[in-house]
């Protein structure tokens, strides 16, 4: 008799880190224990908001968005973007120019993204910036450079791997929130994660669990093979770039975030739930 698997909907970014970590299972080349996975690739603000909607069973998520889905979603152990030295930055032209009427036009990379919730700690937390009355304008990710360089916006929050290329659209660095966020306390930065719908059982989960980092020490062991399916997502990325990029977000807390990775995103949350205290209530995201 044919035996069925069952179809667990997984959702993972473009951005060279997730497609390492989730190569092996995308392209058949690991035991996925009798489970079959429908794949969406995602911007992860996208895919925030799938979670929102409870829209896909398995998917990688900011640590910012986690906070609004701890009742349905349980955070894995395993896959997370967690770590030091590999924070957002805020980055503005080179050139000084005015500020119009007191106001700092931010482009952010997504209202729910673990950046936008450490760019407003950051600012909460200055008593002097240069960033004045700040007025936030979401736009995909990879946008935002081009916008801070046209003159659209007045400074930019950069993620990924922005982080190695803005030098090349004439910008600095005017703030590093990841570098905040460990002289504040002390702890690596969590920017994301893996969830899946508590619903599926605390077994199956813990068995996707086991699925992902088998996966992850196989593109650890197949680089170069992985490579391939990296760059059908990144094509516009050099290898360099792309390496740079994977040699920081993949990890020892890629594997497991241990402890510390479980103090770092207890700490996060906490942090979210005393920023959502202060802002107005049409200003909170709700289930």
């Amino acid at each position: 008799m044919l035996k069925l698997q069952l179809m667990i909907s997984l959702g993972f970014s473009p951005c060279p880190n997730d497609t390492f970590i989730f190569y092996a299972i995308a392209e058949k080349r690991t035991d996925t224990a009798g489970l079959d996975f429908d794949i969406r690739i995602e911007d992860v603000e996208t895919l925030n908001q799938l979670a929102m909607s409870r829209a896909l069973d398995v998917t990688k998520v900011s640590c910012h968005a986690f906070y609004y889905l701890q009742d349905d979603y349980q955070f894995l152990k395993t896959g997370g973007a967690f770590g030091r030295g590999c924070g957002p930055l805020i980055v503005q032209k080179t050139e000084n120019r005015s500020q119009k009427a007191g106001t700092t036009k931010i482009a952010i990379p997504g209202e729910l993204t673990t950046a936008f919730l450490l760019l407003k700690l950051y600012l909460s937390s200055i008593s002097q910036s240069t960033i004045r009355n700040p007025q936030f304008i979401a736009m995909p990710f990879h946008k935002i450079m081009t916008a801070v360089r046209d003159g659209s916006v007045d400074a930019g929050l950069i993620i990924h791997e922005s982080r190695f290329t803005y030098h090349e659209y004439g910008l600095k660095q005017i703030a590093d929130l990841g570098e905040w966020w460990e002289n504040e306390t002390g702890l690596p930065i969590p920017l994301g994660g893996i969830i899946a719908k508590k619903s599926l059982g605390m077994a199956k989960i813990k068995t996707i669990e086991d699925i992902i980092k088998t996966s992850v020490k196989y593109s650890l062991s197949h680089q170069s093979e992985a490579m391939r399916f990296i760059k059908r997502y990144s094509a516009e990325l050099s290898d360099d770039v792309i390496m740079k990029h994977i040699s920081l977000y993949v990890n020892d807390y890629t594997i497991n975030i241990g402890d510390e990775g479980e103090t770092a995103l207890d700490e996060l949350l906490k942090r979210t739930a005393y920023i959502n205290k202060q802002a107005a209530p049409e200003e909170l995201w709700r289930h």
